[in-house]
Parts: C-alpha cells; structure tokens; sequence
C-alpha cells in the first residue's frame, strides 16, 4: 500500500507530446501493456471519439501509477487554447505540475 498520494498535471501548448508523455508514464509503471499511440487513436488518455479523430486530447484524461511506495495521480491537460476552461480545472485539483 502507497504510503504518500501525490496529484499532478501534465501542462504544455498542442502538440507537444503531453498524451503521448502521459502513456510513456503509464506504461513505465506498468498500468498498461503497451503504450498507445496518439496518431493511431489508440492512446488510453483520449477517449473521446473527437480526440480520436483530431488527434488532440478535449477533455482533460485521468490516469494513475504507483512508483516507489507512492501513488500518482496525474492529468493530461488540453493544450489548445480553445479548452483552457479544461486545463483551468485541472490546476485546481493538483498539487504539481509537469511543464513539458
């Protein structure tokens, strides 16, 4: 059992790589087989048939991961400017964040 919770975010303008930094993370961790890949719609993070298809994340995507006695929770925020209201209410349930 995790002795210490920890909440962050992913923050970074389109198409940096956040999604794709968020299933490397996943998958390092080992809460995910294989890392899905964002070009491909495959990424566990974009749900949305819309984030499929455009290839950029809409809605903010929830994941977690346990490393060394520690759980993670972590956002992968939008990085368009058209869903900052996203990115706005992922700032107000993190602690840190990861500028990419």
């Amino acid at each position: 059992m995790p002795q210490s919770v920890r909440n962050i975010a992913i923050l970074a303008h389109v198409d940096a790589g956040k999604t794709t930094l968020s299933e490397r993370i996943l998958f390092a961790s080992g809460e995910v087989r294989r890392p899905g890949k964002v070009e491909e719609g495959l990424a566990t993070m974009d749900y949305m048939v819309e984030e499929k298809e455009r290839g950029i994340t809409i809605e903010s995507g929830v994941a977690h991961f346990e490393w060394k006695n520690t759980w993670f929770n972590f956002v992968d925020t939008p990085g368009h400017v058209d869903f900052g209201a996203e990115v706005d209410m992922a700032l107000s349930a993190v602690e840190g964040a990861v500028l990419w």
